[in-house]
């Protein structure tokens, strides 16, 4: 495992030392590790919502239709069903 040093400012060290009590973060190694894996997750999440919609809109640009905010909402309710089943989570 490689080491990083990391540079905060006081304000911001103290809105994190905060958040951990709250929420019962053991150290800030563990804290900043899951921030940065749920940052990691959540433009994973975008990046696969984009192909979805670039290839819902190319699909729908072959018929010569325009593609409204529906269609762009059913596309990202589609995306997110993808992502739940490819992360083994179940919605509701």
């Amino acid at each position: 495992m490689e080491t990083v040093s990391l540079k905060l400012e006081n304000s911001f060290l103290h809105l994190i030392e905060k958040i951990m009590k709250e929420h019962r973060y053991s150290t800030k190694t563990e804290f900043i590790r899951e921030a940065i894996r749920d940052k990691i997750d959540d433009l994973e999440k975008k990046e696969a919502l984009k192909r979805l919609e670039k290839a819902y809109g190319a699909g729908l640009k072959m018929h010569k239709r325009v593609i409204t905010d529906e269609d762009l909402h059913r596309a990202r309710e589609e995306a997110a069903l993808e992502l739940i089943k490819e992360l083994g989570s179940e919605s509701d």
